[in-house]
């Protein structure tokens, strides 16, 4: 018995790390990243793709540059998504017809069935990862994450919470 005991205190955290939020926070990105990576390539797709689709969905970004600056992606990592979405017939491109150095990108009918797929599937992650919390502490958890997430990253910030306190 102390032998075990012993066993889980070497592989048990230093309660200055575990104290930190930030440590906790990093942390959890990582292995929701990776449970996420693990899920979405069982569906023979990829995080990213989920998000473009999620931009495309909401119609107001339609060009390869604005979908790249919404959601911080390299352009030239963007492109190879585009490719891959566009392959399997999720979405299309078109040259602008008013800037011929634009792609106007849109979501197809199998591009939207695909994203409710996906809409499925991360809350199914979200779901499992958020386990240990009722849906009041899920709601105050999101919460205080978007309020920091304003903070550091201005592209979070949802509409309504911009309306609300500007």
């Amino acid at each position: 018995m102390a032998q075990v005991a012993e066993q889980a205190a070497v592989h048990r955290l230093p309660a200055e790390l575990v104290s930190s939020a930030l440590f906790l926070l990093k942390r959890l990105g990582v292995t929701a990243k990776e449970q996420s990576f693990d899920a979405y390539e069982e569906a023979g797709l990829h995080p990213y793709h989920y998000a473009i689709l999620a931009v495309l969905d909401e119609g107001s970004r339609e060009t390869q540059g604005a979908i790249a600056e919404a959601l911080d992606y390299d352009k030239g990592q963007l492109v190879g998504f585009l490719d891959e979405l566009e392959g399997d017939g999720l979405i299309e491109r078109k040259r602008d017809t008013i800037d011929r150095r634009r792609q106007a990108v849109t979501i197809t009918p199998a591009g939207r069935k695909t994203l409710e797929q996906l809409r499925k599937l991360s809350k199914q992650l979200e779901d499992e990862f958020l386990t240990p919390l009722n849906a009041s502490e899920r709601k105050q958890l999101h919460e205080l994450l978007l309020r920091v997430a304003t903070e550091h990253l201005p592209n979070c910030q949802l509409a309504e919470f911009a309306a609300g306190n500007s």
